[in-house]
């Protein structure tokens, strides 16, 4: 393969990666903090039911921005492997996996709005229990949600961790994206390990979601749009980067 061809190769791959890295990003933020967070009212069963009976189909949309988001995510996870596994080939299978990790467990974790859904959807096996029960129980899985995808962050934490070494270490894109992508994995991880080690995490959740927000959204934000604008810079002897 020539160098011009294998340069045109590899940024096309750094656009492609880009854009579903995009889809990821946009997906995510509507499902979550457009749609949950206007739905799902903290410690409040009644006022959760009621917004999500006053938009129906908003939660519904929500699970379908997930599934973007988690598709988007597989594709992304193969695309960042082609791309850095010339740096060091095991980290980026390992950097896949567990983004893959993270993948499945966000699949599973739908089945718990599937259940809200079924519960507060005037289903018929419904209608035999209580009102103030049902809505208690939408509720106890919403949260289950939230600490679902808490648990899979972490396995995303590591992945983009591994991605942000290997993007130090590769000439194809600026150090500083791999610095702020294991920044953000710190972040990520610290979340997680708060959300599961503190027994008063919900007090101190708001000062997590900030620190855990502001250098992902950077970071991510960052990376999206370098593999958007600029690509990969192509690298004539990446062969013979690999240890």
């Amino acid at each position: 393969m020539s160098t011009a061809l294998r340069a045109d190769t590899v940024r096309a791959t750094a656009h492609r990666a880009g854009w579903f890295y995009l889809a990821i990003f946009v997906s995510g933020i509507v499902a979550e903090f457009f749609v949950r967070t206007s739905l799902f009212v903290p410690g409040d069963a009644a006022a959760t039911a009621m917004n999500i009976a006053a938009a129906p189909r908003a939660l519904r949309w929500g699970i379908v921005a997930d599934l973007v988001m988690i598709a988007s995510d597989i594709v992304v996870a193969l695309l960042f492997y082609e791309l850095l596994k010339e740096v060091h080939r095991l980290l980026a299978v390992a950097a896949a996996a567990f983004r893959f990790a993270q993948a499945i467990v966000l699949a599973a974790n739908l089945l718990n709005l599937y259940i809200v859904v079924g519960l507060l959807g005037g289903s018929g096996y419904v209608s035999v229990i209580p009102t103030d029960q049902v809505n208690s129980l939408a509720l106890f899985f919403a949260d289950l949600h939230g600490t679902g995808y808490a648990l899979a962050l972490l396995f995303f934490a590591v992945s983009i961790g591994i991605v942000g070494v290997l993007v130090i270490r590769s000439p194809r894109f600026p150090g500083i994206l791999g610095i702020m992508l294991v920044v953000a994995a710190v972040a990520y991880a610290s979340d997680t390990l708060a959300r599961t080690l503190l027994v008063s995490y919900d007090q101190v959740s708001h000062i997590f979601d900030t620190v855990v927000f502001l250098p992902a959204f950077v970071a991510e934000l960052a990376m999206v749009l370098y593999l958007i604008v600029r690509g990969a810079r192509p690298v004539a002897d990446a062969a013979s980067m690999e240890p």
